[in-house]
């Protein structure tokens, strides 16, 4: 599907957007007030997009987004997801730093209040991240002008015989000379707390009042600093369920469905973070709690981690079964809850929208997959009795002369049509001797545990350039790898026979049907492609070979001569006073090697 079209189908709702390349690898990461017009924008005229944006936008192949709550929420999810990716193109929130947090240390005695970039779980009260620098030092000035607090880092034990200058100046109430009490002293952490908990109105109402006499005396500038106090606390103190003051791990699932399928959306929160999410679609042959009891039951049993915490939509009729067998499986408590209200059931309500809006997209880049789908695509399923439409055809061969630089080739075809930025080269290192069906099992191993490691789908039908043996080659090393159900067949070149496995007679396609012109299709590019980079590395080492020969040419000078001159033709075309310029080369070594090029090589 086109990009401009996909961008075009998404919600005008905040969240985080992100691209990826032709490899899958995410590349930027953005956020957006609405998805759809911020995406778009990227696949509308560029004649006066930004350079950087032009680079970005000739290398996105894909995207997928979250969607939020709130613009807030879009901005610290993007700074999670910057984090955990550290795309490419994104400069601005790839260094060390992260959102600030306010930190009580209740953990020790006498507690400061502080900004800090670090979260540890020591014991302390952490509240964030904000996104606003500014309004958290001003909050931070609001704290100590209200309260007098302690800022020195030092252990209070024993009495000290005098205290610092904030004592004298009213800015601490000087714990470390016991001019306060423990009690006294977290009386005024407890109110702090609750300020930074959100129960904020009764000082804002205070803070008012001050303000407003503040200008009826006509004493603007404390108007206006109980004004700014009253805007840190407003920024400060705005909901956001992105990041939780608890270091937390939670999945988060919820689902949504029509007719015909269900998806079921996963959020994943560590450390208290989003971070990411899945989305599965299932078909609607179940209802919804057997469909998620039946995920909860095989996505964890494959899962190498499971957090203490799974908030689900609704109860579950073998939901305590459920928690006792990840309990035994884990070695650790895990609970299945259900949140009512609250920052839980946010993030629950949060997975359901994102549910709607996967579901929405996948049933839109189902029909454009239909619409857009070449000639042959219908007809081959149907030729070879397969479910669903082999959209995405991936297809091998093995290229070599007398068993020397052996190579493998992929090319993708989608919708009947050659996709040439998944298009992939192989040089096989395990077979010395010619041997297409060693070779075809490496290939195999390398792409699909490739796929398994990066949790990407596989294609809907795999072709293999040979016959039996070949196929029989790729079909174990697909069952090893636990794919019993994979697709594949191989196409033989003279009878342009079809083998499937399980099946000792070939299926032979009608030679005038489009189905049979797409496998001849897909076969024939993967030839044209590893021929080529036979070709090309059997010319490279046939150029090395060469310049060996050359007495006083070794590795290194070889390497230079060819970086230098880019070709061995442009060597044999430089003067010996060019060839002089590159290091290691004296005018002796240099008719050298003019010599015995001129003689050698041919023109």
């Amino acid at each position: 599907m086109d990009l401009n079209q996909k961008a075009n189908n998404l919600p005008q709702e905040p969240g985080v957007y992100l691209m990826k390349d032709e490899t899958g690898t995410i590349i930027y990461v953005g956020k957006a007030k609405s998805l759809k017009n911020r995406v778009s924008s990227y696949f509308q005229n560029a004649k006066h997009q930004r350079f950087k944006t032009k680079v970005l936008v000739e290398h996105i192949s894909d995207f997928e987004y979250i969607v939020t709550d709130t613009e807030v929420e879009a901005l610290i999810l993007e700074n999670n997801l910057i984090k955990k990716h550290n795309p490419k193109y994104n400069i601005q929130l790839k260094d060390d730093k992260t959102y600030p947090y306010i930190k009580v240390s209740v953990n020790q005695n006498f507690p400061r209040v502080y900004k800090t970039r670090v979260i540890k779980n020591d014991g302390a009260r952490y509240f964030g991240p904000y996104t606003d620098v500014r309004a958290v030092n001003n909050l931070l000035e609001l704290i100590h002008d209200l309260y007098p607090l302690r800022t020195c880092k030092k252990a209070i034990s024993d009495r000290e015989e005098r205290a610092c200058l904030n004592y004298h100046i009213d800015k601490c109430a000087g714990p470390c000379i016991n001019e306060i009490s423990q009690d006294e002293y977290n009386e005024m952490i407890d109110e702090i707390v609750m300020l930074l908990e959100g129960k904020e109105k009764s000082l804002i109402q205070e803070l008012k009042t001050k303000m407003e006499i503040a200008s009826e005396n006509l004493d603007y500038e404390a108007a206006a600093k109980y004004r700014d106090q009253i805007e840190a606390i407003n920024k400060l103190t705005q909901k956001q369920k992105i990041v939780s003051e608890n270091l937390v791990n939670q999945d988060v699932i919820a689902t949504t469905a029509n007719e015909e399928q269900i998806c079921l959306q996963l959020l994943i929160v560590r450390n208290g973070r989003l971070i990411g999410k899945e989305n599965f679609i299932f078909k609607e042959e179940e209802s919804i709690e057997l469909t998620i009891t039946a995920f909860l039951q095989q996505y964890y049993d494959a899962a190498y981690y499971v957090p203490q915490e799974i908030l689900l939509e609704s109860e579950l009729e073998d939901q305590a079964v459920i928690e006792e067998w990840l309990a035994e499986q884990q070695e650790k408590k895990i609970e299945i809850k259900v949140p009512k209200q609250g920052n839980k059931r946010d993030l629950v309500d949060m997975a359901a929208k994102n549910a709607y809006y996967n579901l929405k997209e996948h049933n839109f880049q189902s029909k454009m997959d239909f619409l857009h789908k070449g000639p042959g695509v219908e007809s081959l399923g149907q030729y070879l009795g397969l479910d669903k439409l082999p959209y995405r055809i991936e297809g091998f061969d093995i290229s070599h002369i007398q068993g020397t630089d052996t190579v493998a080739s992929l090319v993708v075809f989608e919708g009947g049509k050659p996709k040439k930025s998944d298009y992939r080269r192989f040089k096989i290192e395990s077979v010395s001797q010619p041997d297409d069906f060693a070779s075809m099992k490496e290939v195999i191993t390398r792409r699909y545990s490739k796929l398994i490691e990066e949790e990407r789908e596989f294609p809907d039908l795999i072709l293999i350039d040979g016959g039996k043996g070949q196929l029989s080659s790729a079909l174990s090393i697909l069952e090893d790898l636990g794919r019993f159900d994979q697709n594949i067949i191989s196409l033989v070149k003279r009878e342009e026979e079809v083998f499937v496995p399980g099946e000792s007679e070939p299926i032979v396609l009608p030679k005038n049907s489009e189905a049979l012109h797409l496998v001849q299709r897909v076969r024939d590019e993967a030839h044209r492609f590893a021929v080529n980079y036979h070709r090309k590395l059997r010319s490279r080492r046939l150029t090395h070979s060469m310049l060996d020969d050359i007495s006083g040419v070794g590795p290194q000078k070889r390497k230079d001569l060819l970086n230098h001159f880019g070709s061995l033709q442009k060597i044999k075309q430089a003067g010996a006073d060019d060839l002089t310029e590159v290091k290691g080369v004296g005018p002796k070594l240099a008719e050298k090697i003019k010599e015995y090029l001129e003689m050698n090589l041919r023109p």
